[in-house]
């Protein structure tokens, strides 16, 4: 059952890798007749739906309003690299804290849905820090209670980053010529497209579905190969 049009998309992580193919989708999509992206810097895109609010994500709560977040759809691209954080903690704060936050002001507000992308192999119990840090935000988020949480985990992405990253770039480019080799149970680690992730975002929050929704890679690949 596709939902309401008219409803406004709230979006953290509009700079990143993923949220900047989201943003544009989102403003270019009938459903949203309001895009409010939460940013510290300017973005550098105009747009009548567009509004940008600039916060301190250390002061989250404290700076968001509230009221804007009734029935509204709030995606989270939020993330970072411990190298471009500075250390573990910093890490944390980012990959964890500030979604944290997010979840608890889109729940305390009445957001209709919470989309977040994480990672595969994202465990709580993971025994790599990284993976054990998003899956400690998966598990805390759902404690929260949202009305619909989404969790999108895919594998290595690939497009138009705004960093330099040797090593990933790499390691994408063995993906993408390897590819095609990987079938059966080597499939869900294909590498995968932003632009793919976040038109899959956006379908998982104009759907009807369960409080709990979680898609691996090769799911969000199957269904973004549906529209």
């Amino acid at each position: 059952m596709i939902k309401s049009q008219g409803v406004t998309a709230i979006v953290a992580g509009a700079t990143g890798l993923v949220g900047r193919e989201l943003v544009k989708m989102l403003l270019n999509h009938p459903a949203y007749n309001r895009v409010v992206v939460l940013v510290r810097r300017e973005i550098g895109l105009s747009h009548p739906k567009l509004e940008e609010r600039h916060i301190s994500f250390d002061r989250l709560e404290q700076e968001v309003e509230g009221e804007m977040f009734k029935d509204a759809d709030v995606f989270c691209s939020l993330g970072t690299t411990i190298k471009q954080a500075g250390s573990q903690e910093a890490f944390r704060r980012v990959d964890h804290d500030y979604p944290l936050a997010l979840g608890r002001v889109a729940r305390q507000n009445g957001a209709a849905s919470f989309i977040i992308v994480t990672a595969m192999g994202s465990s709580d119990r993971s025994k790599l820090f990284y993976n054990r840090v998003k899956g400690e935000t998966e598990r805390d988020l759902a404690l929260l209670g949202l009305s619909r949480l989404v969790v999108l985990k895919p594998s290595l992405m690939f497009g138009d980053r705004a960093e330099n990253r040797p090593g990933e770039r790499a390691a994408i480019v063995i993906f993408r010529l390897i590819g095609a080799l990987m079938i059966g149970p080597l499939a869900r680690y294909r590498a995968i497209e932003s632009r793919i992730v976040s038109q899959v975002m956006v379908l998982a929050a104009r759907r009807e579905g369960p409080s709990l929704e979680v898609l691996e890679s090769e799911q969000i690949s199957a269904l973004a190969a549906r529209v």
